[in-house]
């Protein structure tokens, strides 16, 4: 017997266009719910890898100083040609290099030779030297250039400059912070005693002996944005004043820059208080951390420093021999 048939087509199973659009949105909803994790963890991993370079450049001073009885120089410039700049033996880091498994980029450096750091800056393989250790990978700002995102303290020092637009509460030479006496600008000057941090542009020589505030009490060295700091992006860290070696924590961490242009040319809509030009606001510690900034102190901890610490309290961590309590932080 024949079998009959029912005359009905099979449908082909599917989607609707509804269904598919619904699904793309909740894709898109986890995405987004997912996607601010993920940064975070990001973060979280650049922060930890920035805190282990800062733990070792922290070490390669204390090994230093066991070594040569003070700290690497921070600028090392001598009068031997009778004309400054002209003897540049480098910055800190490049006396550090040998402590931080960097011989080989060290032996760059002319030996015994006047103005050997600038000979330094002219030789093709020290400029094209990246080391893992020289930067935090929160900042991405010109990777290919000889720069690093650490720099030392010169503590509560002034920084002037040209704009003359100051717009921060502690004024550097006028002394009125208790125990802070008056200084020489930005550092300069060889003589270790007028110093209030640990580096200057100069050379001056400061020992661990000599940070009587004690060592857990005492900023070494924090991190930097080259980018917003006039020398260090014109510079790099091998030269003695390409701002390696003098920020000030007189200037606020985290203080915002937002051009380049020379002290506010252009009028109100770029403003000397955002000019990496003014020294008074750029020559801070600045990372580009969430609220604050990474440093090693000068007993080898690495802490974290909010951005709105209290400025007296910065002062006196930036300072090595005020002698003077430090307010909660």
């Amino acid at each position: 017997m024949a079998r009959l048939s029912s005359g009905r087509k099979r449908i082909a199973s599917g989607f609707t266009l509804i269904e598919l659009l619904v699904v793309i949105a909740i894709i898109a909803i986890l995405i987004g719910l997912l996607l601010p994790a993920v940064q975070k963890v990001r973060e979280a991993a650049a922060r930890m890898s920035c805190q282990n370079n800062l733990k070792q450049w922290g070490i390669a001073q204390h090994t230093y100083n066991d070594t040569y009885n003070n700290l690497p120089p921070g600028g090392e410039f001598t009068s031997t040609s009778g004309q400054w700049g002209n003897d540049d033996q480098g910055t800190w880091i490049v006396h550090s290099l040998p402590y931080v498994e960097q011989e080989a980029l060290f032996r760059l450096k002319p030996a015994n030779t006047f103005n050997s750091a600038g000979i330094m800056r002219n030789n093709p393989a020290a400029q094209a030297a990246r080391p893992k250790v020289f930067r935090c990978p929160s900042d991405d700002f010109n990777l290919n250039e000889a720069h690093s995102n650490y720099a030392g303290s010169m503590g509560p020092q002034c920084a002037g400059g040209p704009c003359g637009v100051d717009p921060n509460q502690f004024r550097c030479q006028t002394g009125n912070i208790l125990g802070i006496t008056t200084s020489p600008d930005h550092g300069g000057n060889t003589n270790s005693s007028t110093l209030r941090g640990l580096y200057n542009r100069e050379g001056a020589k400061i020992s661990l002996i000599a940070i009587t505030d004690g060592t857990s009490n005492t900023i070494m060295i924090g991190e930097v944005l080259p980018e917003w700091h006039d020398h260090m992006s014109n510079g790099s860290w091998m030269h003695f004043n390409g701002g390696y070696s003098h920020i000030s924590t007189i200037v606020p961490i985290n203080t915002r820059i937002t051009h380049g242009t020379w002290c506010g040319d252009g009028g109100t809509a770029q403003p000397a208080t955002q000019s990496r030009s003014n020294w008074n606001v750029a020559w801070g510690f600045k990372s580009k951390h969430t609220n604050g900034a990474n440093f090693v102190f000068a007993d080898g901890s690495v802490k974290f420093l909010s951005q709105s610490i209290d400025m007296i309290a910065y002062q006196y961590l930036g300072g090595r021999n005020d002698g003077q309590p430090i307010p909660n932080f």
